[in-house]
């Protein structure tokens, strides 16, 4: 199909997010053709931006081509362009512009992901899924098996390469993949803000049933505290729990703050031991003054 004035500066945007060839062009497929990629981590939603972006489609069409790949059943999987595709049938239209790629499954994921993750207002979730995605990607490419072990930290190696083209550090990637093994519930939490992201962290090193209690807990008060999760941390270090242990544990963490105390002097009881022309201010100077040479001899 013969490219239409200005193609070349809607493929330089696709060059430039996935790295099409100067030989690839793009063609128009039939939507009904396309089916989403496969566990798509990112979501999809009828927002106010869907609605401007459904607008622009029908006033000036789909600008920026889909990247597919081919099926075994010679159809198509969409790669990146989900919202565009979405937008699309929205206005009515029944084809899309598409550059369709030969690519392997863990390229694609990779594809798939770079051209989506630098999105605006995305979900901690789904960062989450998208770098743990890319992160299996990458090792199975470089020919290292997969560690499907629980709790066990991913090597920095893939971690920082991935946080290094992303702008953000290794170690911050690796957090977010941590995020994979909480409980759906409280990854909702977590997309919320009910539930803080260091937190978060910390609760997915937890098994998941004690991870169903610790949901439960936030349900009925509202709230989790880092102490609370830290404390039930090393508490399980030293063996399992039940439901009613670790409320014990959350309930002392709560408890333990200090209790606020006030103290009142009567004038009475103060004038006794100051000269008549001493003012209030005189007198408080002379008090915090006697407090601090105590303070100073009692100090260990």
């Amino acid at each position: 199909m013969k490219n239409r004035s200005g193609e070349k500066i809607k493929l330089a945007s696709i060059d430039e997010l996935l790295g099409v060839v100067n030989e690839e062009s793009a063609m128009e497929i039939e939507i009904s053709k396309i089916h989403p990629f496969k566990n798509h981590p990112f979501k999809v939603l009828d927002d106010e931006k869907m609605q401007d972006l459904v607008e622009s489609v029908r006033i000036n069409g789909v600008l920026t081509p889909v990247l597919l790949r081919m099926d075994d059943n010679e159809e198509y999987e969409m790669v990146s362009g989900h919202r565009r595709m979405h937008a699309a049938q929205l206005a009515g239209l029944t084809t899309i512009p598409a550059i369709v790629r030969e690519l392997s499954d863990d390229d694609a994921i990779v594809a798939m992901v770079d051209a989506n993750i630098q999105r605006e207002e995305l979900l901690p979730s789904e960062k989450a899924f998208a770098y743990k995605m890319k992160f299996d990607a990458m090792k199975r490419k470089a020919g290292r098996p997969t560690k499907e072990n629980e709790g066990q930290d991913v090597p920095n190696l893939t971690t920082d390469i991935i946080g290094e083209t992303e702008g953000i550090s290794g170690r911050q990637v690796k957090r977010f993949i941590r995020l994979t093994e909480l409980i759906p519930e409280l990854l909702d939490l977590v997309d919320n803000k009910k539930v803080q992201f260091t937190v978060a962290v910390d609760i997915s090193y937890i098994d998941k049933e004690v991870q169903k209690w610790i949901y439960e807990y936030i349900c009925d008060t509202g709230f989790i505290k880092p102490k609370q999760i830290a404390t039930l941390r090393n508490q399980l270090n030293d063996g399992p729990i039940n439901q009613i242990q670790m409320l014990s544990i959350f309930n002392n963490c709560v408890m333990a703050k200090k209790v606020s105390r006030s103290l009142t002097f009567s004038e009475k009881k103060l004038t006794k031991y100051f000269p008549d022309d001493y003012t209030a201010k005189d007198m408080e100077q002379v008090i915090e003054s006697l407090l601090e040479k105590w303070m100073q001899e009692h100090s260990c």
